[in-house]
């Protein structure tokens, strides 16, 4: 018998983390998420999000929380050196790139960072990695490289000069890609010295 309790549980196993508005497209009436929290087949990790009680929670949690909550963002700058690791910072907010012109979103849990990014560097060099079983966009060893220097007088020079020798040193990026972001981040000029020092 597939109920609607059968079928939100099924929907919780398979996506990791569960909003009230994924329950529309499948027909499952909100008030079986209330029901499953009662029963304790489900818990609610924070508004509006609700996940497997047992469930897997790794080290990036937060970001597969933040990747649920507002789909169209994309990790970035100090969250995704730390999710690369390429770097020693451990930020207590989620650095999330949103677009020039959307709406800043707003959680109460885990802590936000917003930046604000346009065009190319929005879009290009986003990965989707799964987290926790959701996907989550991150963008690359390269551009996140890149951002850390256009961002500097934010995360500091020191984190992006940290972040470009560690993975320079460990081959996770070639020099084309990175050159490639430079551009795209316009900070050709400004990462030009750095890069001639590590050939």
């Amino acid at each position: 018998m597939n109920t609607q309790a059968d079928q939100l549980l099924a929907l919780a196993r398979s996506s990791g983390l569960v909003r009230p508005r994924d329950l529309d497209a499948l027909g499952i009436a909100r008030v079986a998420l209330t029901r499953a929290v009662r029963g304790g087949q489900l818990e609610r990790i924070g508004r509006g999000l609700y996940g497997l009680p047992a469930r897997p929670v790794s080290a990036h949690g937060s970001l597969a929380e933040v990747a649920r909550r507002v789909p169209k963002g994309v990790v970035c700058l100090l969250s995704a050196l730390r999710f690369h690791g390429l770097t020693t910072q451990a930020p207590f907010e989620v650095w999330l790139a949103v677009g020039n012109k959307a709406a800043a979103p707003r959680l109460a849990y885990p802590p936000l960072r917003i930046v604000r990014f346009s065009g190319a560097a929005l879009t290009e060099g986003v990965e989707t990695h799964e987290v926790d079983g959701v996907a989550v966009r991150v963008t690359s060893v390269a551009k996140t490289v890149a951002d850390g220097f256009k961002y500097r007088n934010k995360i500091g020079l020191d984190v992006a000069l940290e972040a470009l020798r560690e993975a320079w040193a460990s081959k996770r990026m070639t020099s084309d890609e990175l050159w490639h972001f430079a551009k795209v981040c316009r900070v050709a000029n400004v990462m030009r010295p750095y890069l001639e020092s590590l050939a």
